[in-house]
């Protein structure tokens, strides 16, 4: 071997150090406070609870009891279907005002409302919520002015009405921008030739714009789908808590017999399935298309 191959193997290797190195903060971030949370979650899943203790044990009899419950299933199904109709609902609304921020306005207007959008998560969300439950109570401000012109009261709190306000309370905002940045950096002149070549304006959305901003709304989605299918405070505090889903759940569970274990099996099947849909999107975002 040459003194050459020696040097560029010498030189290779002290690269791949030097990444190392710096990677080495995050790896044991993410082995300190996820992996080994994770790990104890898993195997805590299988301890059993006597005399409102835990104790080590491999048993799967809090996988048993728990997919053995109607209330489990039952709040599965309705935890993911509130995730999947508060995302498909946020998308839409968000849409139209990210096509706005993206081509109708100036690049200045858009760096401010921009601003303006990322302001509501300097605020805490559980304070957003309560301020909707002012708001959407009987006597609150939107019955108040449904009255005034002769309708109403309706009960907004306690219903999925309420939730999915908590839901796009939390999620739009983020939504809405994930999808101007992707939009926003579409070619121009991609648009201009679809007009050219006789396109409408609804068919240049679903044909040119849409298939080139797939990645960044499908990103949104997820995030949108991530955030509500975890939520604990709008189905809690603006739903009713009836019925109860899989994070609320999870607080009852742990309240009845301090049976933390069978509550780890919730978490874990929540995060089975966040990290399923999470991958499955991911790969469809940035599956290149075929002919």
């Amino acid at each position: 071997m040459s003194q050459t191959d020696t040097a560029i193997r010498k030189s290779k290797s002290s690269q791949r150090l030097y990444a190392l190195t710096w990677r080495l903060p995050i790896i044991v971030w993410q082995v300190l406070f996820f992996v080994g949370p994770l790990l104890f979650l898993i195997a805590m899943s299988f301890f059993l609870v006597k005399n409102y203790r835990m104790h080590e044990a491999f048993e799967m009899v809090n996988w048993q009891k728990m997919f053995s419950r109607d209330y489990f299933r039952d709040s599965y199904f309705f935890t993911l279907g509130l995730a999947i109709g508060a995302t498909v609902l946020c998308s839409v609304i968000a849409f139209p005002a990210a096509f706005a921020l993206s081509f109708k306005v100036s690049a200045n207007t858009r760096r401010w409302a921009l601003f303006f959008l990322i302001i509501p998560f300097f605020t805490s969300y559980l304070v957003r919520t309560f301020s909707w439950y002012v708001i959407l109570a009987e006597s609150g401000v939107v019955n108040s002015l449904l009255q005034f012109i002769g309708l109403g009261p309706f009960t907004m709190l306690n219903t999925v009405f309420g939730t999915m306000v908590g839901y796009l309370t939390l999620t739009l905002p983020l939504v809405i921008v994930l999808q101007t940045f992707s939009m926003s950096q579409i070619d121009k002149s991609y648009i201009e030739a679809a007009y050219n070549l006789g396109c409408g304006r609804i068919r240049t959305i679903t044909s040119v714009i849409i298939p080139l901003a797939k990645t960044g709304l499908v990103i949104g989605a997820v995030f949108c789908f991530i955030l509500a299918f975890g939520d604990f405070v709008s189905p809690y505090y603006l739903g009713g808590s009836k019925p109860p889903t899989l994070s609320i759940l999870i607080i009852d569970t742990t309240k009845s017999g301090q049976q933390w274990p069978r509550a780890a099996v919730v978490a874990i099947v929540m995060m089975l399935t966040l990290f399923t849909v999470a991958f499955a999107s991911i790969a469809y975002a940035y599956r290149k298309r075929q002919r």
